[in-house]
């Protein structure tokens, strides 16, 4: 039987948080440390077999960097084993690894030998290194004085061609431009089919949706969820919402829940699914006929989406303590897919005042049609000899066979 690739029993990560101190106590430390402890990560317990590719989301601070600073070797565990059998490849965060005062040329050759590799081993790769990497004529130049996404491209490129056992990413895809991304995502899919141990921590949804038929969704330094893709996404959304917010002087927000057509709490949609955003709201005052706002962002922060109720309406009042429950009904229909936030807003009449602005409502993830990559949806078809080639006709091209008939 084929030992794991990566085996983590009872592994934890212990940092000491120092407290401030004042002048005295720093000069002439009397006393025991002013100190407490930081558990990174604790009590993980992970398999990952040779040749799997596993992805790793969750909140900032939940431990996912530190978990693959543990892999990579880069730190050792307070307590616990790792093991990880075969070339280890970490790409970690932009520029780690490299020598800010050395050449890219040089450091394609440092980082080439930590890995493993010899000087003529290095030299039969380089040339394809720097094609990938397109740092062709910034090659000689110091790295100090190269961008986050010339450090970045640099890094991949030496990480992929040196044929890694596993392949360790951090994020750093993330600061790369549309087309390197592609030619990355590309390349990790060659590595998946030719047995290399992939382990992806991302905040970008779509890529992990696509790369990774495992997900561990991390909560607090530990695992909360090891299974499929849509259900650690799914929980990964409901760790994603906050308490609900207190609200503004006159209209508090005392409860909020998405759920599906079902009545079921929703993390991961499809974009035909009807959902429904659900608020109950309480008066801390009498208010006189309230606007609400309903606010869709994508993930970058842009609007996705909005829709309000009649501005100018006085349509009726709420007693100091009233409550009133709020229900918005909507078909995610984003293009693409990707992940988005809901925000409400509440006003006055004329929508001059705003009384309460629940900006951290409910995360959602939507997957996007098969075959589907990009911002839109633009519903395409692409037929060969009148014969459609796609994972899916469009409803469009469906409806207007008259069309399809004149290819």
């Amino acid at each position: 039987m084929t030992p794991p690739a990566i085996e983590l029993r009872g592994v934890g990560k212990r940092y000491w948080k120092i407290q401030e101190r004042s002048l005295l106590r720093s000069l002439v430390p009397l006393g025991s440390p002013n100190r407490t402890e930081l558990w990174a990560v604790r009590d993980l317990d992970l398999h990952v077999e040779a040749g799997e590719t596993i992805g790793i989301v969750g909140r900032n601070g939940a431990g996912k960097s530190t978990l693959l600073r543990l892999l990579a070797g880069v730190t050792r565990p307070t307590i616990g084993t790792v093991v990880t059998r075969g070339r280890v490849a970490p790409l970690l965060s932009v520029g780690v690894g490299f020598h800010h005062e050395m050449t890219g040329r040089e450091n394609i050759y440092v980082n080439g030998m930590l890995l493993g590799f010899s000087k003529s081993q290095i030299d039969a790769l380089f040339s394809d290194i720097v094609e990938f990497a397109e740092l062709g004529e910034f090659i000689d130049t110091p790295v100090k004085f190269y961008s986050s996404g010339m450090f970045m491209r640099l890094g991949f490129s030496v990480a992929i061609h040196v044929e890694p056992d596993i392949l360790l990413v951090d994020e750093v895809l993330a600061v790369g431009d549309v087309g390197f991304r592609l030619r990355s995502f590309d390349r990790m899919r060659a590595m998946q089919r030719a047995g290399t141990t992939l382990v992806f921590v991302s905040h970008w949804l779509q890529a992990v949706q696509v790369l990774c038929p495992r997900v561990v969704c991390m909560h607090q330094g530990q695992i909360e969820l090891d299974g499929t893709t849509e259900a650690a996404i799914a929980r990964y959304h409901e760790l994603l919402a906050h308490d609900v917010d207190e609200g503004g002087a006159a209209v508090r927000f005392v409860s909020r829940e998405l759920v599906d057509a079902g009545g079921v709490p929703v993390g991961t949609v499809h974009q035909d699914d009807l959902l429904t955003y659900r608020l109950r709201l309480r008066f801390e005052r009498s208010v006189e006929s309230p606007q609400l706002l309903f606010w869709v962002y994508a993930e970058d922060g842009t609007l996705a989406y909005q829709m309000q109720t009649v501005i100018g309406d006085g349509w009726r009042s709420f007693a100091e303590g009233e409550e009133a429950d709020v229900v918005t009904s909507f078909r995610p229909r984003f293009g693409g897919g990707g992940t988005f936030r809901i925000a409400m807003l509440v006003t006055n009449t004329d929508a001059s005042v705003t009384m309460a602005h629940d900006h951290n409502g409910p995360s959602f993830f939507v997957a996007p049609r098969l075959g589907t990559v990009g911002i839109a949806d633009l519903c395409a078809t692409i037929l060969v000899d009148g014969e459609c080639r796609t994972n899916h006709p469009s409803l469009r091209f469906e409806s207007m066979p008259s069309l399809l008939d004149g290819v």
